[in-house]
């Protein structure tokens, strides 16, 4: 595809400065949201670059992106004409925050909290009745939570159905427990004489 000079110095610059360079995958795109140059100029120059290896790249929710490799780095650089010293914005080391300190005692200046789980403070502070009754027992003993019954036997199959199997136990080509297999006054029955 031809693509003028003007277009390729600008996607040039602008990955060399960035080192990453995103698209939509939009080819009829009128204009790449960073640069001033159609997004079809923006995509087929990448896939040149990445057929010479000098980006790498991804695809993610209908956007490529590429990252630029070091081959590509001095690709740029020759092309560009820029001295060693100028690198793109990836390899540049950022500036730690002032805000934090870096050695000394841990948590800085500011003052520290009570330390905890100290004399009788609550292991949970505010939690305690959180479970709405009174403290359990040992494991096991489950106190009168008034629980059911031990005779309630709950059943989960409609009624008037023969027992299931598997999952929703149709049995063979049966569907689920509800709607397949055989139901009340579906089954086969044997004839009679």
């Amino acid at each position: 595809m031809l693509i003028p000079k003007k277009n390729r110095n600008e996607v040039y610059k602008y990955l060399f400065k960035e080192g990453v360079l995103y698209a939509k995958k939009d080819y009829n795109l009128l204009k790449h949201p960073e640069i001033d140059v159609p997004n079809l100029h923006v995509i087929k120059l990448m896939q040149s670059f990445k057929s010479k290896e000098y980006v790498r790249e991804s695809f993610a929710w209908m956007h490529y992106y590429w990252y630029l490799t070091n081959d590509g780095i001095e690709y740029l650089r020759t092309y560009l004409n820029l001295p060693s010293e100028i690198v793109p914005a990836t390899l540049k080391k950022s500036a730690k925050p002032l805000g934090r300190p870096t050695g000394g005692p841990p948590g800085g200046d500011r003052p520290r909290g009570p330390p905890r789980f100290e004399g009788d403070r609550p292991r949970f502070g505010d939690r305690d009745g959180y479970r709405g009754g009174p403290p359990r027992g040992a494991p096991g003993d489950f106190g009168d939570k008034g629980g059911a019954p031990p005779e309630y036997q709950p059943q989960f199959r409609a009624p008037g159905t023969r027992p299931a199997f598997g999952r929703g136990g149709g049995g063979y080509g049966g569907g689920g427990g509800y709607g397949g297999g055989y139901g009340a006054g579906s089954a086969p029955q044997a004839r009679q004489e």
